[in-house]
């Protein structure tokens, strides 16, 4: 598969990680995503891939793209045998600047791009990047339509602020003496979290937490869960292998063995750092 992958320019680069293009055979027909504390939009330019954001819910057909708030349970992607796709991996107080509904509406429930920015607007926009003269144009296109559409929110810097605290310490922090530092409630915290992020600070420090822990991992070599466990703040391992559930679907040592088996089966693939083969 082909990745490219940009920063964008100021003032989008406080509200993005990258924008990025994505070409290619999936290395496998479903990947699961597990909850990463970041924000998700895609314009879709090929067929339609499917969704499904949790075992109780079926799964959904995307045509032109989706958007997704930071979530609390793993996604699973269901992908054609080729998939093409423009990006938006946004911090996670960063989509907020581009809805015209609270995030919290969203939690857990990916919506089609039309259903965000409208039929007429998003199906411009598709087809200026169907016909730009590739990846690196097409990004440029996607960086002025977010420039275009970028717009005041509403307690963006408390959010983004005690975001940036939580994510600089992995989660370990307490929320409490967060809300003390700003000097506001930690009712009032908890309700701008959920109309710019959709989750609590509480949520998306355990989202950081585990994120950090994941990424700790070396699949190459030996793991002792119990050192991870207490290093990454966890109470015990039991605790830890809780949120493991909780998160992926999966046990740590199952989730070990799948993400083995995407390095053995497509070494330094593009996508091998975070989606897992779905069984």
């Amino acid at each position: 598969m082909e990745y490219v992958s940009r920063v964008p320019r100021p003032p989008l680069d406080g509200l993005i990680d990258d924008l990025y293009y994505l070409e290619g055979a999936p290395p496998y027909a479903r990947l699961t995503l597990p909850p990463m504390p970041a924000a998700l939009l895609i314009v879709n330019l090929g067929a339609p891939f499917r969704i499904r954001a949790g075992t109780d819910i079926e799964t959904a057909e995307y045509a032109d793209g989706c958007v997704v708030t930071t979530p609390t349970r793993a996604l699973e992607f269901g992908y054609p045998l080729r998939t093409r796709s423009v990006g938006v991996h946004f911090k996670p107080w960063g989509l907020a600047l581009f809805l015209p509904m609270p995030a919290a509406e969203l939690c857990d429930r990916p919506v089609t791009v039309e259903q965000v920015w409208g039929r007429p607007a998003i199906a411009e926009l598709r087809d200026r990047l169907a016909t730009a003269d590739g990846p690196h144009e097409m990004l440029t296109l996607l960086q002025e339509e977010l420039m275009r559409r970028l717009c005041e929110t509403a307690g963006l810097g408390l959010v983004r602020h005690v975001s940036s605290v939580i994510a600089a310490t992995s989660g370990a922090v307490a929320i409490g003496d967060l809300s003390v530092a700003a000097g506001v409630s930690s009712t009032h915290l908890a309700q701008r979290f959920k109309e710019l992020i959709g989750v609590t600070p509480k949520r998306l420090a355990r989202t950081h937490r585990f994120a950090a822990t994941v990424f700790a991992i070396d699949p190459a070599g030996p793991i002792d869960w119990s050192d991870l466990a207490g290093g990454a703040g966890y109470f015990d391992q039991a605790h830890f292998g809780h949120e493991f559930r909780a998160f992926t679907g999966l046990t740590p040592t199952r989730y070990l063995e799948v993400r083995r088996r995407f390095l053995h089966e497509h070494p330094g693939h593009v996508l091998d750092s975070w989606p897992l083969p779905t069984d």
